[in-house]
C-alpha cells in the first residue's frame, strides 16, 4: 500500500476523516513552503497538496490563480517544487504529499530530463501521490504504471456532472483517493450544497471502491463538518490562500495552523 493508502486506512479504523490542506508551492514567499508544510502536520493535517505553478490553470478561481502568477513571478517551477518536497521530507517521512497541477509543467519537465524523469525524480522527493488537471483517465494508464512503479498514486477528479461512464474510467487507473469537485466552476467559486455532496457520493462510491475527498467551496470548521459526516476526506485551498495572502512572513504559518486547528477540531468533533 502506499503512504496515502495506509493514512487513509488509518483513519477509517479510528473512525476520523482526512483533513486534507492545499497551499500554491512558492506562495506568498518563495522560500516559505516547507515551514508551512509542517504547520499544516502541527494542525492536523493527513495529507498535504502542494499546488504547482502553472500560467494558465484552467480549474482555478482568481485567489489560487493571482496565487500562482505570484509564485511563478518569485521563480518557483516544478523543478523548485520538487526541491520543497525533500526539504519537508528531511523531518517528515510520514505524512503524504500531493502535487496538483497541470499537464504543461509534467511535459516540460520530462523535455529537459528525458523520458520518464517526472515519476522517477518525484519518486525519490518523497512525492505521494499526483492530480494532472487536464489528464484525462482513458489516456493515462502509462503514466499511472510509472507512477506506481516509483510509489506515487494518481489521484483523478470528479464533477457533479461526471457520468458513470466516467467514474468507471476513473476507477480503473486512480488510486489513492479520487478528488470530488462540489461545485460546478473554479476552486473557491459558489456557496456548497452539502445537501447535494451527500446525494452524489453513493453514486461515485457505487464505481470507485478507494476513498472520496470533497473539496471546491469549503471554507469554514461548519462546512469541513458537514462535508466530513459524508466524505472520507476534506480539502481546503482557497480559504487558506485567502488568508495568507496579505500576512507578513512571520505570520504565515501561524495564521495557518490558528485556521487549521479549527478545522481539525470540528471534524473529530
Amino acid at each position: 500500500m502506499s503512504r496515502i493508502a495506509d493514512t487513509l486506512a488509518e483513519l477509517l479504523a479510528k473512525g476520523r476523516k482526512a483533513l486534507i490542506p492545499y497551499v500554491t508551492a512558492g506562495f506568498p514567499f518563495a522560500d516559505i513552503t516547507p515551514a508551512l508544510m509542517h504547520g499544516m502536520v502541527e494542525a492536523g493535517a493527513d495529507i498535504i497538496e502542494l499546488g504547482v505553478p502553472f500560467s494558465d490553470p484552467m480549474a482555478d478561481g482568481p485567489v489560487i490563480q493571482k496565487a500562482g502568477e505570484k509564485a511563478l513571478a518569485l521563480g518557483i517551477g516544478l523543478a523548485q517544487v520538487l526541491d520543497m518536497v525533500r526539504g519537508f521530507r528531511q523531518r517528515n517521512q510520514t505524512t503524504p504529499v500531493v502535487l496538483m497541477g497541470y499537464a504543461n509543467p509534467v511535459e516540460r519537465y520530462e523535455q529537459r530530463h528525458g523520458a520518464g524523469s517526472f515519476a522517477r525524480d518525484a519518486g525519490a522527493a518523497g512525492v505521494d501521490g499526483v492530480l494532472v488537471v487536464d489528464y484525462p483517465p482513458e489516456e493515462c494508464a502509462q503514466f499511472a504504471a510509472d507512477l506506481r512503479a516509483h510509489g506515487i498514486d494518481l489521484i483523478f477528479l470528479l464533477a457533479p456532472t461526471s457520468t458513470p461512464e466516467r467514474m468507471q474510467q476513473v476507477a480503473r487507473v486512480a488510486s489513492g483517493y479520487v478528488y470530488y469537485v462540489s461545485l460546478k466552476g473554479v476552486t473557491g467559486s459558489g456557496a456548497l450544497d452539502t445537501a447535494a455532496v451527500e446525494a452524489m457520493l453513493p453514486r461515485i462510491r457505487a464505481h470507485v471502491k478507494i476513498p472520496v475527498g470533497v473539496g471546491f467551496g469549503i471554507r469554514d470548521a461548519a462546512t469541513a463538518q458537514a462535508i466530513g459526516r459524508v466524505a472520507d476526506a476534506v480539502v481546503i485551498g482557497s480559504r487558506i490562500i485567502g488568508l495568507i495572502e496579505d500576512q507578513p512572513h512571520e505570520k504565515v504559518v501561524a495564521v495557518t495552523v490558528d485556521f487549521l486547528r479549527g478545522v481539525r477540531k470540528a471534524l473529530d468533533t
